[in-house]
């Protein structure tokens, strides 16, 4: 069991995923709060059920799974329509997340948490050691969720708004990464922070 957890986190389309697969090809395990969300609303799954509850059921496909597009566009444009996911989803990502965590083995464990800010920092994750914030630029934000999403600018600019600002998730970072250039400068400041990490995790006695 790992019992050093270090936190990814940053911003829409800042790169927080090409970051956690570099970690995990040194053998690093990733839990990640994206593919547990996905995970929650599947099918048959509790949270899928509040949703429609809140939402409609003209939320869900016609298979019954979620139309994930149609809630993205919602939860956008209407704050309170965030927040009352995020009340139905969190908890239930924070108990897997955690659990995951918890059977890992190796030196240190990552945790990928992109709403880590808005989900209360260390209050809502006390069991976290070290927090990554991965930081980019908005405009690069912007530039990258047009291309990789086919966003409009209109849409990428409310993405990057419904988020906390960068200054916000700064402020919680023990660790920094600036990702405003091509993947391979990610190489230097991952081999640095995972002998950091290593370090600190035997100190710990993880």
């Amino acid at each position: 069991m790992a019992t050093f957890v270090v936190a990814i986190t940053g911003g829409v389309a800042s790169g927080k995923s090409e970051l956690a697969r570099r970690f995990a090809d040194l053998g690093i395990a990733i839990a990640d709060a994206d593919v547990v969300a996905r995970q929650i609303v599947a099918p048959g799954q509790e949270a899928l059920a509040l949703i429609a509850e809140r939402f409609g059921a003209g939320i869900l496909r016609e298979d019954g799974a979620l139309d994930r597009g149609q809630l993205r566009e919602r939860i956008f444009a209407d704050p309170a329509a965030r927040r009352d996911l995020e009340t139905i989803t969190h908890p239930r990502i924070r108990r897997e997340l955690m659990s995951q965590c918890a059977a890992a083995t190796g030196v240190y464990a990552m945790v990928a948490i992109p709403l880590l800010t808005e989900a209360g920092g260390r209050t809502g994750y006390p069991w976290l050691q070290r927090i990554l914030v991965v930081d980019a630029p908005e405009q690069v934000q912007r530039a990258r969720l047009m291309a990789r999403d086919q966003a409009s600018r209109e849409l990428a600019e409310r993405m990057i708004r419904a988020q906390a600002d960068r200054q916000q998730r700064l402020a919680l970072a023990d660790d920094v990464v600036i990702n405003d250039a091509a993947t391979a400068a990610l190489d230097a400041p991952v081999a640095r922070l995972d002998a950091l990490y290593r370090r600190l995790a035997a100190a710990r006695g993880g």
